[in-house]
Parts: structure tokens; C-alpha cells; sequence
């Protein structure tokens, strides 16, 4: 029986829902070699083959496909480790609104750090500028992450604003959004790709401090003609600081990237050194100093991580 392509899109208890290439959704569990040989940490976002068996008619995964991309976070407790909350994304989305709430500067940094530090493209997502005047109520936020490095969409369901170029971007790409609760993620995606029909909050709001829940991602199929994937993953906030060491977040700071070996000292915290390149565009305005304020607040905490383990 010849193999059939497929991608994981969620798993529960050893058995795997799917989409099938041709689009047909399956469940399938892992048995015979796959098994023997330990090769058993399937992600959702993996692309697997599976077979089906002749005398049950059951479906197993036989093969798991490199990856070209891992969302992955630390293991919970002082254990160092990995554990993929996702594989195969694009990019990660952060989405915040213009007010109501209002947008969290220190949070939105710590997502984009997120996706720098596991090397997935990233995008900021302004949504309900219908509250601030439109687009160019948004304009102070929008234009400090721009100037970082960051594509930026301003959107608002209300008035259909942004959502063509945002559709463009999502639609044929699997993409993993993120953002604090109230926003309005699962609007945005309905009103995005009509038939998804997500309900309020479907698409994780969970940002709670201080919570190691497990993170069980799943992946949602948008019905578009280029097809695409949106990856749910509760407590993202969790994810990115697996791995990241306090010497290199600078590194996950783009606008930072391009100046360090412009320092004066090779191992620059960009803090209090005489000579640091990033200090004297933070002084001079052309680096936000609310993001150079955020890598203070981050490296501190990784610090404090480091001595924990």
C-alpha cells in the first residue's frame, strides 16, 4: 500500500488527527518501525507519511519529515530541554489592539523575542485602530516597530481596514498567533477567511503570569484558495525563553543586531558600558528606548533563570 502525506494537526492520548494532502481528515496512531526506533515525538505542524492497515483499516504514521521550523519551549521545572510546541510555522503573528486593551509595549517585545529566539519570521498586528481614529491613530506604535524591523498591519474589523494585506500574508503560510486577551484574534481570522466560524476567544488568549501549564497546540485549516494553516498554541508566553542565554538576547533584538560589533567591548550589555553603540542611538533617538528598556527587563530575567538552574 503506497504511503499518503499528511500533517499533524493535533494530538491526543497517542492518536493523531490529520489532513491529508487531498484534504481529507483522518486519525492515526504510531506503530511498527517508527515506534521500535523511539522516533515518537510527533508536533502538530509535522508533516508524517501514513499507512493504512489491511486487516483493520486502521491508520498509522510510518515516517515523520524534517522540519523546516520548530516553536519550541522550555521543559517546566529547573530540568533543562526542549519540548516542540510546534513545527513547520512561518512566522509568528503578534496581535495587540490600538485600545481596549491597551497595547503592552514590555509584552509585545517579549513575544517578537519569542520568534527571534527560535528563528521564525515575526509581525505586529495593530488591530481596532476604529478606536484610536484609524490607521494613523496607531501611527507612534506602528512606526517604533517598523523603524525595528517589523512588517506592520493596522487593522479593525469594524471598518474592514488592513485586512487585505493582512489576508495576503496569512493565506498559503502556516502562521502561529499570538497576543493578551481581547484583542480580537478570532474575529479577525473570521472576518479574514469567511467559513472558519471560530468562536470569541477560540484562538488562545491565554497569557497568564507565573502559569507552566503543558502547551497543547493545535492547527487549524483556513479555508482559502491558497490554502494555510493558523497554529494555536495556549501559554505562548511561556515558549521563548527556552535556550536563550542573557550573552546572546541581544541577537533577538534586530535593531541591536546590525550595531554590535560596534561596541567597544566584545561582550557589551548594552547597559551601563562605556563605548556601547546601542546606548548612544538610544540616546539619540533613533532606537526606541522602551525596546532597549525591554531588553534590560528581559536579560535580567534570563539571569535570574540561569542562577534558578
Amino acid at each position: 500500500m503506497s504511503v499518503v502525506e499528511a500533517v499533524v494537526l493535533q494530538g491526543t492520548g497517542g492518536i493523531y488527527q490529520l489532513r491529508t494532502v487531498a484534504g481529507e481528515l483522518l486519525e492515526a496512531s504510531i506503530r511498527g518501525r517508527l515506534k521500535q526506533e523511539g522516533q515518537t515525538k510527533i508536533a502538530v505542524g509535522d508533516n508524517v507519511g501514513i499507512e493504512r492497515d489491511e486487516r483493520d483499516g486502521a491508520w498509522a504514521i510510518i515516517e515523520i519529515q524534517a522540519r523546516r521550523s520548530t516553536l519550541s519551549r522550555k521543559t517546566p521545572g529547573r530540568a533543562r530541554g526542549e519540548r516542540i510546541v510546534a513545527a513547520n510555522v512561518d512566522q509568528v503573528v503578534v496581535v495587540f489592539a490600538a485600545a481596549k486593551p491597551e497595547p503592552h509595549v514590555r509584552m509585545i517585545d517579549r513575544f517578537l523575542v519569542i520568534a527571534e529566539g527560535n528563528d521564525i519570521a515575526a509581525c505586529l498586528v495593530i488591530n481596532k485602530v476604529d478606536l484610536v481614529g484609524g490607521p494613523a491613530g496607531a501611527a507612534v506604535l506602528a512606526e517604533e516597530y517598523e523603524r525595528a524591523g517589523y512588517p506592520v498591519f493596522r487593522t479593525s474589523v469594524q471598518d474592514q481596514t488592513g485586512l487585505r494585506e493582512l489576508h495576503d500574508t496569512l493565506a498559503g503560510r502556516t502562521s502561529a498567533l499570538t497576543g493578551p486577551s481581547g484583542v480580537g484574534k478570532s474575529s479577525l481570522l473570521n472576518a479574514l477567511f469567511p467559513g472558519l466560524d471560530l468562536r470569541t476567544g477560540e484562538i488562545s488568549e491565554s497569557v497568564n503570569k507565573g502559569r507552566h501549564t503543558t502547551v497543547g497546540a493545535r492547527l487549524i485549516p483556513v479555508p482559502d484558495a491558497l490554502g494555510g494553516y493558523v497554529v494555536d498554541t495556549p501559554g505562548l508566553r511561556e515558549v521563548g525563553m527556552w535556550g536563550l542565554s542573557p550573552e546572546h538576547l541581544d541577537q533577538c533584538f534586530p535593531e541591536f543586531k546590525v550595531l554590535i560589533g560596534e561596541c567597544k567591548f566584545a561582550d557589551c550589555g548594552h547597559d551601563h558600558e562605556p563605548g556601547c553603540a546601542i546606548r548612544l542611538r538610544v540616546e539619540a533617538g533613533t532606537i526606541s528606548r522602551a525596546r532597549w528598556e525591554s531588553y534590560l527587563k528581559l536579560r535580567s530575567e534570563l539571569r535570574e533563570l540561569e542562577r534558578a538552574w
